[in-house]
C-alpha cells in the first residue's frame, strides 16, 4: 500500500504542477478559466498532501526517523532534514498559498491569485525531490527513497523501527 500511495503521490506532483502553470497563465491572461483550473488545482494539492501526511506519519523518513534518531541528529543531516523537515514544511506552505489563491480567483482577482500561485511554484519547486538534486543522495529502488545515514542513526533505525539488533 505504502509504494502505491508513493506512485500515486508522485503522479499527483506533475499533475499539480500543471494545473499550477495553467491557473498561473490564466491568472497572467485575467482568464475567467481560472475559476475551474484553480478548483482541480486546490483537489490535486490537498489530495497530494494528505497522501504525503500519512507517508510522512508512517513511513522511516518523517516523523519515525524524528523519534528514532532524535531531531538533532536529524537537523544535522541535510538529506534527514530534507525528508523529515524542510519537504513537508515547504509544502504545506505552498498548498497553503493555493487555498488563498483560490480564494481570489474565485472572485476574479487576477494579480493577487497570480502572485500567489507563483511564489506556490517557486516553493513547491524548491522542495521537490527530483532526481537530479545530488545533495540528497538518492538511492532509487523500485520508486522508494532512502537517505544515508550515520552510523549511530542506523543502530538507532535497526533496534527500534525493524526489531533487529545488526549492529
Amino acid at each position: 500500500m505504502y509504494k502505491g500511495l508513493l506512485d500515486l503521490h508522485n503522479v499527483l506532483r506533475w499533475a499539480i504542477l500543471i494545473l499550477l502553470l495553467i491557473a498561473l497563465l490564466q491568472a497572467f491572461g485575467k482568464k475567467a478559466g481560472i475559476r475551474k483550473s484553480s478548483l482541480w488545482l486546490l483537489i490535486c494539492a490537498h489530495t497530494t498532501f494528505l497522501i504525503g501526511l500519512y507517508q510522512w506519519i508512517t513511513g522511516n523518513l518523517g516523523l519515525k526517523l524524528i523519534q528514532n534518531a532524535g531531531f538533532s541528529a536529524v537537523m544535522k543531516d541535510s538529506a534527514s532534514r530534507f525528508w523529515a523537515i524542510e519537504h513537508i514544511t515547504g509544502m504545506l506552505i505552498a498548498i497553503i498559498l493555493i487555498t488563498i489563491a483560490r480564494g481570489k480567483a474565485k472572485v476574479l482577482n487576477y494579480k493577487a491569485a497570480a502572485w500567489l500561485y507563483l511564489i506556490a511554484l517557486i516553493i513547491i519547486l524548491a522542495t521537490v525531490p527530483w532526481p537530479f538534486r545530488e545533495s540528497l543522495h538518492f538511492i532509487n529502488c523500485s520508486h522508494t527513497y532512502a537517505t544515508p545515514f550515520t552510523a549511530e542513526m542506523i543502530t538507532v533505525l535497526n533496534k527500534n523501527i525493524f526489531g533487529l539488533h545488526l549492529l
